[in-house]
């Protein structure tokens, strides 16, 4: 009897596996690259952050709204990033979907195959005893 991982590996639908992988593979290459494009430029903005509280008050105005507005900037960037994150997951939940849906469908027809062969093996075996 052949184990559950190749049984589990034969009835993936592979087709719809394969059409898929480029665009995740894609959307999570943009992810990493985003990624490391924020940690670059994060590692910018925090050597200009002041040592202590003291220095806050040594701030102007125009460095502190420049501040702020990298901050933002900053936010935007990550709420992008959750976003797209966001849509790489729902598209790998769809996809997880579809399989498990494939996989229920071939489990019915296996049972269904099992029976029709009992039922043909009972058939003969009665024409055969007869």
């Amino acid at each position: 009897m052949p184990s559950p991982w190749l049984l589990a590996l034969k009835v993936i639908p592979w087709g719809d596996v394969i059409e898929h992988a480029p665009k995740v593979l894609h959307a999570a290459r943009k992810m990493v690259d985003r990624q490391r494009e924020q940690r670059q430029s994060g590692g910018d903005t925090s050597s200009a952050a002041p040592a202590s509280a003291s220095d806050v008050t040594a701030l102007t105005a125009q460095q502190l709204q420049a501040r702020l507005d990298a901050a933002h900037q900053r936010i935007d960037t990550l709420l992008q990033a959750q976003d797209q994150l966001t849509q790489t997951v729902a598209e790998l939940a769809e996809q997880n979907a579809r399989l498990v849906a494939a996989v229920d469908v071939l489990r019915l027809r296996t049972r269904m195959l099992l029976v029709a062969a009992v039922a043909g093996a009972a058939a003969l075996a009665f024409l055969w005893w007869r």
